[in-house]
């Protein structure tokens, strides 16, 4: 089965993905010292540290564990298989027999990530094919063969070129940083000639010139050019590669550390934001894929004449705590910013977060001071709060892969050097943090978290390419997800391929039809998409939305506190004859899983397939998960159902497919009717993650619903502070508006403060009055940030 890239595997195995070259990393001496010594090496002595380094990204520091012990097993296993199966008889006979031969790029890549796996044990102290002789002379055989036959500097790219430029490219180095001594001169500079060809020069796509090569792939090219240049002792090569990274060629133009100062865009935003594909949200992918490569840059030139300079260094690390961290629970990465990986099975929240943690880990090491302390202290937290997926437990290396996947030693062996050093968890601590520039937001709290899926004229509504997220229809439409202590596998144990797409938590929708055009990565209709940060404690967001028919419209808004979500609706009004829903909730409650519905105290009939009519509730409250107050005299439908999906019903990408194996999941669903063709419909209620049956029944002194309209939604909380969404000029209560605006309104300490964004992002400034007192707030080129102005 041909591989990806971009496959991380639950427990830090290394994925079949080019950039898990530090899924599992570690860093000291090389652990190919049991195999046999050539007579002298082929990497010159000025760049060979450059090499020792990368090679021990793959082979690890030989520190003893039971967990080491246990991964190696794992790794060990794999590799013998594909040992077993390889041929290297040559004639045209294929290495493997299901991967054929031939021009293209179906197969190629999978012979080099098998082939890795070999040399790699091979490597490694305790592998089960370590220091072979005949393993190393059979990998020198297949080397040559695959060269040969599929990847050389005369083949043309056909297919994707990134399986040229970058994926191929990585596994070889792999494979080559760790048999380099036993190759000769000639050898290296044989199998690195295609390599020179495609990714020769890291600044542009090499299959189109015009292409300027951004974010992780031109961090991917880069380090892919320091290790090739240090492997052939090409210094030239070497600082193109360094060169790159900040764009020397281009004028700084694409550097990957430059923080853009506008909406979306391929990069890292000022405010934090991460974008790659122009208008997708990727701090859960493309960014750590980045950040992997740059820790390896570092890493490998650290204390070389190539050495990184240390203002670059300091922007590297920053970037954990300012555009990662934010979006870490129980050391998973947030849906909302994982583009179209929520459909990968050998890519969960739970596994690129287990690549987060490496890439933090690797750049501690080469750190120093508060910054190491705090990196450390990072990557401890995770690894703590990770007990869904433990970092430092690889009980298989194929739980979530759609094929046997590497599982690697490195990763686990530093980890457990930092922990043995005596790293504190950071502590976790209460943030409401909006980033405007691509459209996502997160709440944190003691005990729950919480973030939304939106979209806007900036930001996609989904990304579904490469037969991938192939039923993502409505995750840019308002998902409210929530993130619970007690279930931190909720969104990594099957929820993609066995949730109902149509009825995702917090999204107004019509009952189908779905777009038959679906696919791409097409913005939202409207620029209404973004919110206002009072405290660490509260904020509020808003979405002007519609249908991807124009059939369906509505004002949302979101009001976040302490205690729980306030969810406002107003100005639902469809016209396409479909029945109109609200999900107020639809959770995974596992394989089998139980949990009693409370209905004003009374429990709800839990018949599978059997919807029960709740008329008129005012408070539910679902066991282990949390409470749901009704601010209106809505009803509710409640219906618990088993469903059933495989991955490969989400995913039929060449390089990432997933099985077709059946998935069944418990979903309780609670279900807001708002009718066929409503016309300016609304609901109000409020989500509280985590709260007890006590909880639910006292939550509403913590605030009170001020409006729900199609111009203003606003709630005042505990403290007297008003949250408020403007969608157009208007007012609430002694406070108006001249335009689209959010604001909160509060006392800080002994004065009046006023906070304010313009979540359009298209206006100069907006008009506040307060008790007939106006405020001109000038917010051109805030991109949606908060605007603080004391009263």
């Amino acid at each position: 089965m041909p591989v990806n890239r971009r496959n991380a595997l639950r427990g830090g195995a290394l994925a079949a993905a080019s950039t898990v070259l530090l899924t599992r990393p570690a860093f000291a001496a090389s652990a190919a010292a049991a195999a046999p010594a050539p007579a002298a090496s082929p990497v010159p002595a000025a760049t060979a540290p450059i090499v020792a380094a990368y090679r021990q990204l793959q082979t690890g520091l030989n520190r003893p564990s039971p967990e080491r012990t246990e991964a190696l097993a794992n790794l060990s296993r794999v590799a013998k298989a594909y040992y077993a199966n390889l041929s290297v008889a040559g004639g045209g006979a294929p290495l493997w027999t299901d991967l054929p031969l031939g021009p293209g790029s179906d197969y190629t890549t999978s012979m080099y990530a098998r082939l890795r796996a070999i040399a790699v044990d091979w490597g490694t102290p305790g592998g089960a094919l370590s220091g072979d002789p005949v393993v190393l002379d059979r990998i020198k055989a297949a080397l040559e063969l695959i060269y040969a036959s599929q990847y050389n500097e005369t083949v043309g790219e056909i297919g994707n070129w990134y399986t040229y430029e970058i994926g191929i490219p990585y596994y070889l180095l792999h494979t080559l940083s760790v048999v380099a001594d036993q190759l000769t001169a000639d050898q290296l500079a044989r199998y690195l000639a295609p390599v020179k060809r495609f990714a020769g020069n890291p600044n542009l796509r090499t299959n189109n010139a015009s292409v300027v090569e951004t974010g992780a792939n031109r961090a991917d090219k880069a380090l892919i050019s320091i290790v090739s240049g240090a492997l052939l002792g090409d210094t030239a090569w070497i600082k193109t590669g360094i060169d790159a990274l900040t764009d020397v060629a281009g004028g700084g133009a694409a550097s990957v550390v430059a923080k853009l100062d506008r909406a979306a865009g391929d990069g890292f935003h000022v405010d934090g934001s991460f974008i790659q594909h122009d208008t997708i949200p990727y701090p859960g992918h493309y960014g750590i894929v980045l950040l992997t490569a740059l820790a390896g840059a570092i890493h490998v030139t650290q204390g070389t004449g190539y050495a990184l300079p240390q203002a670059l260094k300091d922007k590297i690390y920053a970037l954990v705590a300012d555009s990662f961290a934010p979006f870490v629970y129980a050391g998973a990465l947030m849906e909302p910013v994982r583009g179209r990986m929520l459909s990968r099975q050998g890519e969960t929240g739970h596994d690129i977060g287990h690549q987060l943690t490496v890439a933090t880990l690797v750049l501690a090491r080469t750190a120093a001071g508060k910054t190491k302390t705090d990196l450390n202290a990072l990557a401890a937290k995770w690894i703590k709060e990770g007990t869904f997926a433990p970092f430092l437990k690889i009980p298989d290396p194929e739980r979530f892969a759609p094929g046997p996947d590497l599982v690697a030693t490195p990763g686990i062996e530093f980890a457990q050097d930092m922990l043995a050093s005596g790293a504190r968890p950071a502590r976790v601590v209460a943030t409401h943090r909006i980033f405007g520039q691509q459209d996502r937001m997160v709440h944190v709290t003691g005990d729950w978290s919480a973030s939304l899926g939106v979209s806007s004229t900036r930001i996609s509504r989904y990304e579904a390419i490469n037969g991938q997220n192939l039923k993502g229809y409505h995750v840019g439409d308002g998902v409210l997800y929530t993130f619970l202590p007690n279930a931190k596998g909720h969104y990594t144990d099957a929820y993609w391929p066995t949730v109902d797409p149509l009825l995702l938590p917090g999204t107004t929708e019509n009952d189908g039809p779905v777009d038959p055009k679906f696919g791409g990565v097409p913005v939202g209709p409207n620029p209404h998409t973004g919110g206002v940060r009072w405290d660490a404690r509260h904020g509020a967001y808003a979405f002007d939305f519609k249908s991807w028919d124009g059939s369906l419209v509505a004002k949302k808004s979101w009001f976040f506190t302490p205690a729980g979500i306030v969810c406002l609706g107003a100005g639902i009004t469809g016209t396409s004859g479909a029945a109109v829903r609200t999900t107020i909730e639809n959770r995974n409650l596992g394989e089998g899983g139980r949990g009693a519905l409370l209905a004003d105290g009374r429990r709800v009939p839990a018949e599978l397939g059997k919807a029960s009519a709740l008329r008129r509730p005012r408070r539910l409250h679902l066991e282990n998960v949390g409470g749901y107050v009704l601010l209106d005299d809505a009803s509710v439908t409640a219906l618990r159902e088993d469903r059933t999906g495989a991955w490969r019903d989400i995913d039929t990408g060449a390089n990432t497919k997933g099985t077709t194996t059946p998935n069944t999941r418990r979903y309780q669903k609670l279900i807001l009717e708002h009718g066929v063709k409503p016309t300016d419909a609304k609901y109000a209620y409020a989500v509280l993650p985590g709260a007890s049956v006590i909880d639910t029944l006292t939550a509403s002194w913590a605030w009170r619903v001020l409006a729900n309209t199609p111009v203003a939604q606003a709630v005042r909380v505990e403290d007297g502070t008003l949250l408020a969404n403007f969608f157009a000029a208007g007012s609430v209560g002694d406070v108006s508006v001249s335009g689209p605006a959010s604001v909160a309104l509060g006392r800080c300490g002994a004065r009046a403060q006023l906070a304010v964004s313009d979540p359009t992002q298209l206006q100069d400034s907006v008009t506040v009055t307060v008790r007939g007192r106006s405020v001109v707030v000038p917010l051109k080129g805030t991109f949606g940030a908060t605007k603080v102005v004391p009263l």
